[in-house]
């Protein structure tokens, strides 16, 4: 699909000195294999071609802004079936200065409406933009040992989008891991992501309640299993040996769904 692709070496529009200035900042993408970088690389240009950023209060869109998050927003489909097409539903990226408020409005069971205002760093909407905090963008150049990565986490709910609402699971291939359905490769994928959901909700509850060691991964990934699905999809990309020394399954099953092989 995209073998016009391979020949643009390197793509036009894309100079060479922010490129390596792109990979030098941030490192786990700098030390992936010369095959990977050649495709990220062509997928960063396509990405900036098709995609239309725009600065939120007077925030200005630079070649270095828009070049770190094209970069990193293509790493999780780099081996994906279809590329960017798991971004076609979309154009826009929104790029605010640093963190934003965002009201939000919510309906309990009991049918009470709460309102409450969010501070975020970014945002994917369904069918809709991405919103991004720069200052969080770059932040991933230096928060790497916490495997926390803001690009990573809201492009991993628009590949989650792609099956439908965000649940943590995306659309995954036929027969993935040897199932014979849909519907089974669904609960083979829950089979192993639900129970690592569940440790780190356990663990991020006793820390917060009863004083008990914090957790690596991102105690945020503990509101839902949507919310879980991007936090370790963060770690996945930028600290693999760290999520996988607390959870080797799920490495092994975004293994089997992402088909990325390890950064050095």
């Amino acid at each position: 699909m995209f073998g016009w692709l391979r020949k643009l070496r390197p793509p036009p529009g894309l100079p060479d000195a922010l490129w390596q200035a792109t990979l030098a900042r941030y490192r786990f993408l700098g030390e992936r294999p010369a095959a990977d970088l050649e495709r990220l690389r062509a997928l960063a240009a396509a990405f900036l071609r098709n995609k239309e950023f725009h600065g939120a209060h007077g925030f200005v869109i630079t070649d270095e802004v828009a070049l770190a998050i094209a970069a990193q927003a293509v790493l999780p489909v780099l081996h994906l079936k279809g590329g960017l097409a798991w971004y076609d539903d979309f154009v826009g990226i929104v790029v605010h200065p640093s963190e934003v408020v965002a009201h939000r409005t919510t309906t309990d069971a009991s049918g009470v409406v709460h309102q409450y205002d969010e501070i975020v760093a970014g945002e994917a909407m369904d069918r809709g933009p991405v919103m991004l905090s720069w200052q969080d963008v770059l932040a991933s150049s230096v928060t790497r040992a916490e495997g926390y990565n803001v690009v990573i986490h809201e492009f991993a709910h628009k590949i989650d989008m792609r099956s439908g609402e965000a649940d943590g699971c995306p659309p995954l291939p036929p027969g993935f891991l040897g199932t014979r359905s849909a519907r089974e490769a669904r609960a083979a994928w829950f089979a192993t992501l639900q129970p690592a959901y569940e440790a780190l909700r356990e663990k991020a509850i006793v820390a917060e309640r009863f004083g008990g060691e914090a957790p690596w991964l991102d105690p945020y990934g503990a509101q839902s299993p949507a919310e879980f699905f991007a936090v370790a999809c963060e770690a996945y990309f930028v600290n693999r040996s760290a999520l996988e020394a607390e959870f080797a399954g799920l490495v092994g099953l975004f293994d089997a769904f992402f088909k990325a092989p390890p950064s050095r």
